[in-house]
């Protein structure tokens, strides 16, 4: 399987990015999040279309079934700090490296931070690991998720290796 990991440069693309999302959150959160809170087709097509920068694809032919966005962190209580902001494929892809290599690129745009961070869900047991085996630790912060605040958000870091 040959996997091709790029920046968003077609409508096509983008629209296979919004997909993904939308998939993603089915696949990842049903059962976790209300169905009032999973995201609409709609929605991942409008966040598809606003935050293009930082966000790398993975395509097996024309098919993009993955996808990664990361950028400068969004809170305010760490400095110098890169995020991932999103890590999703589809689950049929699952288990195929495509997550790592996604990950790599977008710690690889991060280089110049000494530490990036994400927020996982504390019941996503599956990332969880996944990030783990990453080398992402746990760092104590936690916080009500904000669709839903019976679910607490974990804060994970990773200490990167070139910043």
């Amino acid at each position: 399987m040959d996997i091709q990991i790029k920046p968003i440069e077609t409508e096509e693309e983008l629209v296979g990015k919004a997909a993904v999302h939308y998939l993603g959150w089915q696949q990842a959160y049903t059962g976790l999040i209300g169905p009032e809170h999973l995201i609409t087709k709609e929605r991942a097509l409008e966040i598809a279309h606003g935050y293009r920068e930082g966000t790398l694809i993975a395509k097996v032919g024309s098919e993009v079934i993955g996808f990664v966005r990361y950028g400068c962190y969004r809170g305010e209580d760490l400095q110098n700090t890169g995020e991932v902001y999103g890590l999703y494929i589809l689950r049929e892809y699952y288990g195929q490296k495509i997550g790592f290599a996604l990950m790599n690129h977008a710690v690889k745009a991060l280089e110049p931070f000494p530490q990036i961070v994400l927020w996982v869900l504390k019941d996503n047991e599956r990332a969880i690991r996944f990030y783990q085996r990453y080398g992402f630790r746990f760092d104590g912060t936690e916080k009500p998720l904000p669709v839903e605040p019976r679910l607490t958000e974990c804060r994970m870091i990773l200490k990167n290796r070139k910043g």
